[in-house]
């Protein structure tokens, strides 16, 4: 009899598959339906700094007082967090599944402390979604990768939920920053965020947003990186996230190392229906090979398990080429 139970962060899963931070997962409601359907976990709807501090400004510009924009700015940032709270706490007591916290965060000052918050709120766990564009040229990089070690290290004297981070892949030694994180304290790691991304309008001589939804081919990527940093840090859990649109590419993940994956934008391009034709795919294959559990196929071909590991660490594309002639 298959047995889709997995643990991540810690947490207990009924199966691989959690929803990731978006706004299918800004209300009770929909995380509810989303439990009936199959979701293991959800995180979510992320609680923006750069959103609170944009609205704020906004209210303070708009005012006839400047003298006031300490007090709108302390009321934008408390009104925000106590809706996000109530967010959780309201969905806590309408679910079973765990219920994932996320804070997206430019700094680490001030929102610290509102991971205590969320905490008292009964949150199950919390994923941090940290990005810093790195525009200053006199500035080392190792400069802007020490601000996450810094959020992590003040967060874990603050809170006892187990922490994630949702990472970009903008590192020059992604697998030393992950072991890193482990070191401080950090259960599990989101491989990968998928940021705003500008495109240009050549007709109209403009800026716009590139399309946000990603796509099955986006899944190359994530799986290169999750197999080889599953494979040097393995005592870490790692959610697979962008490009993950069917049961095959689930499977994929897992075999690459991935604890569970995180969908979005194919319950977006799809709807919210495929949560359970995706996990009755995995079931499918798990029969089709006689694997009664994630645990029997995890990492199988990741980059510690290959006979050659060097198909992870190859970027070139010379020999495929050579061959097609």
């Amino acid at each position: 009899m298959i047995n889709l139970t997995t643990n991540y962060l810690g947490l207990t899963l009924k199966n691989p598959l959690i929803v990731s931070s978006s706004g299918l997962t800004n209300s009770a409601e929909k995380i509810r339906k989303l439990e009936e359907l199959g979701a293991a976990a959800v995180v979510l709807k992320s609680l923006f700094e750069e959103q609170i501090n944009y609205e704020a400004g906004i209210m303070v510009h708009n005012g006839m007082y400047p003298e006031a924009g300490d007090y709108i700015n302390n009321y934008s940032r408390k009104n925000s967090v106590e809706e996000y709270l109530k967010l959780i706490e309201e969905s806590k007591n309408t679910v079973q599944i765990p219920v994932i916290a996320s804070i997206n965060c430019m700094t680490s000052n001030e929102w610290i402390s509102f991971a205590r918050e969320i905490e008292k709120a009964g949150a199950d766990a919390l994923e941090l979604n940290i990005f810093f564009m790195a525009l200053d040229e006199k500035k080392p990089s190792g400069d802007y990768e020490r601000i996450y070690n810094d959020i992590i290290v003040r967060l874990s004297k603050i809170i006892h939920i187990p922490v994630s981070v949702k990472l970009g892949y903008f590192f020059t030694n992604l697998v030393s920053m992950v072991n890193n994180l482990y070191y401080r304290g950090v259960k599990g790691v989101v491989m990968f965020n998928r940021f705003y991304e500008p495109d240009i309008d050549i007709d109209n001589l403009k800026l716009t947003a590139a399309p946000v939804f990603s796509t099955p081919s986006d899944i190359r990527h994530v799986l290169r990186w999750v197999g080889i940093v599953s494979s040097h840090v393995r005592q870490i859990d790692i959610a697979a996230s962008t490009g993950v649109h069917d049961g095959k590419a689930a499977i994929k993940m897992i075999l690459a190392g991935a604890r569970v994956v995180q969908l979005c934008s194919v319950l977006y391009r799809k709807g919210t229906g495929q949560l359970p034709v995706i996990l009755n795919e995995m079931e499918e294959w798990m029969r089709s090979k006689k694997y009664t559990s994630p645990d029997q196929f995890r990492g199988k071909l990741s980059y510690r398990e290959i006979k050659d590991p060097a198909v992870y660490e190859r970027s070139q594309f010379m020999k495929y080429f050579s061959s097609h002639a």
